[in-house]
């Protein structure tokens, strides 16, 4: 740079937008959808949400005129980058499966073919568009019925990029960083909420990690949000080749390895959880989902490795400069330690919940076991049969001898036969008390409403079901439903009639768990509908809508067979 034009110390500046990138993590089935035709759907739902953005989207009102134009002039594309392309996942919540783990990225520019109005574009609009694209996500609005599971929990992290300033030429020394602090304080943080009484020890405790080994460039990288200054030169000579590949790919792949371990110690709740309430997991279930969930570790872990190896042989300043920030930034390292400490935790109940299973079974094993040990190891039967012999005086070779050893020959089979029928059908009865047993109800009042409940507890939280739960010992299924209802609706019902058992395997994913339904009919104040015990809250809901709302379990099958709405044909199952 020529130092006549330097400009040292300005009091304020303007960065001009030049363009952005998104960044949404999510776990996918391959094997059930086509991922680049779900990237060209999603691309185009993104694209036509934001064709309807209007004045009431603006969460400031003097920005409502300035969304409304960004809006009208984006150019937008979407792409998924796989991170992870045999990463089997199993959601404990919604017993849904995937196999591969990335992120979907989108290249997104304002102003592509007007380039002078992008000096208008403030960066407290860059967060607007994108938190308007999460909300349409979360609403399950886009891809409900698909096999994605999107990073709800996190904004769409948007990397927002300048090529160029007002006034032009700047070294970017600590002392110019500082001068200009709370004007690139608001394009480093785009998801903090930009307000005029922030404090400037908290503008300088925004801009006091610049990544850049340059003067003429400045980088940010944060949970949600970064921001890249480039000189205009520099930016078209080393963005692509480099900034992408060195900067930004790490952020998203290191933000997706955030996401999935979050959900590896999600999982591990919601099995700690399941161990400790009724509906126990089936201990070689829980065996083969812990199992699962430490490969997964392992594949994270290796990864994570990987990236230490190159902070300790990587020669590149810049890069493991990067690398080292984004550890720190995600707190990778604590992360880790806490998802190892929760698969200790869940060893350590494992064994309680063995130890409770196996008390509970070796009382009735211990007489069956006791008997086989008995007849066999002791040698009753045979001692038997000898001294019958001896009591006739009876040698191996007479005749009524050999008669007399094949009667005690059917005879001590008989015995034997009868012990192992015996030990058989205990071991059968134990298999049989480990199925649970659970009641639904379908409850209908006297409007065409069905009476719903929004789950309190994995599996599926937050999701809608029929209102029941497990049977108590000694309790019938009608006296079960009734109580059920109760506890979690505060409505009183009564039976109108059986729909049927549904223990159809993998129904539920604690276990071998049996449910009957019950077609039930309000009898009280339907007003006095509430959540309660197991349910966030209780609701009516439209029969007519029943076929686009997504429910737990299997109950969408249960009002099927009820009769409430169609059956699935084959062709709407193999096209769905």
């Amino acid at each position: 740079m020529k130092n006549e034009n330097r400009v040292t110390m300005s009091k304020q500046i303007k960065f001009i937008y030049k363009e952005e990138y998104w960044f949404i993590s999510a776990f996918v089935n391959t094997v059930k959808v086509d991922i680049l035709e779900i990237a060209q759907r999603l691309e185009n739902a993104i694209k036509k949400r934001i064709s309807t953005i209007s004045k009431k989207d603006a969460y400031r009102e003097e920005f409502a005129d300035d969304l409304i134009q960004m809006a009208k002039n984006v150019s937008l594309k979407c792409n998924w980058i796989e991170s992870f392309d045999n990463f089997p996942y199993y959601n404990e919540n919604t017993n849904d499966f995937y196999n591969s783990l990335g992120y979907f990225y989108f290249e997104v520019e304002y102003y592509k073919d007007n380039p002078a109005k992008k000096k208008d574009i403030k960066p407290t609009l860059l967060q607007q568009i994108p938190f308007l694209i999460k909300n349409e996500i979360q609403k399950e609005q886009i891809f409900s019925q698909e096999q994605i599971y999107f990073d709800i929990e996190s904004p769409i992290f948007v990397f927002a990029t300048s090529n160029k300033t007002d006034p032009r030429d700047i070294e970017w020394t600590d002392e110019e960083v500082f001068a200009h602090d709370k004007d690139l304080s608001y394009w480093t943080v785009l998801y903090s909420g930009q307000w005029e009484d922030y404090s400037p020890s908290l503008y300088r405790e925004r801009v006091q990690n610049n990544l850049s080994n340059r003067l003429s460039e400045l980088h940010y990288i944060n949970r949600n949000s970064g921001f890249v200054y480039m000189a205009e030169e520099n930016y078209e000579r080393f963005f692509n080749s480099y900034m992408k590949t060195n900067v930004l790919e790490p952020t998203a792949r290191i933000r997706t390895i955030m996401f999935s371990l979050r959900e590896i110690n999600n999982s591990l709740d919601y099995l700690f959880l399941n161990t400790h309430r009724e509906g126990l997991q089936d201990i070689e279930i829980l065996e083969e989902k812990l199992k699962n969930l430490r490969f997964l570790r392992g594949i994270l872990q290796n990864t994570l490795s990987m990236i230490y190896n190159e902070l300790d042989y990587n020669r590149r300043q810049h890069y493991t400069t990067v690398l080292k920030h984004l550890i720190t930034k995600f707190d990778l390292t604590s992360v880790k330690e806490r998802v190892n400490e929760k698969f200790s935790l869940i060893y350590d109940t494992m064994r309680e919940v063995y130890q409770r299973r196996s008390d509970q079974d070796q009382e009735k094993t211990e007489k069956a076991l006791n008997i086989l040990n008995f007849l066999l190891g002791a040698g009753i039967l045979a001692d038997l049969a000898e001294l019958l012999m001896i009591s006739f005086s009876l040698g191996e070779g007479d005749i009524p001898a050999v008669i007399l050893n094949g009667t005690f020959a059917i005879i001590i089979s008989s015995v034997l036969v009868i012990a192992l029928i015996y030990y058989a059908l205990v071991k059968y009865d134990i298999k049989k008390e480990n199925i649970r047993k659970t009641v639904d109800g379908v409850i209908l009042d006297r409007r065409g409403n069905i009476l719903l409940i929004k789950r309190k507890y994995p599996p599926f939280q937050d999701f809608f079901a029929l209102p029941g739960g497990f049977i108590n010992k000694g309790e019938t299924p009608k006296e079960a439903i009734i109580r059920e209802i109760k506890e979690e609706t505060n409505m009183e019902i009564k039976i109108i009639k059986k729909i049927g058992v549904f223990d159809e395997p993998g129904r539920d994913p604690r276990g071998e768990v049996h449910s009957t339904a019950f077609l039930c009919e309000i009898t009280g104040d339907p007003s006095k509908a509430r959540g309660d015990t197991d349910s966030k809250e209780a609701l009516y809901l439209p029969i007519k809508e029943l076929h686009k709302t997504k429910l737990a379990f299997d109950h969408r099958k249960i009002l099927q067979e009820a009769g409430l709405i169609e059956k699935e044909s084959f062709f709407d199952k193999a096209f769905s």
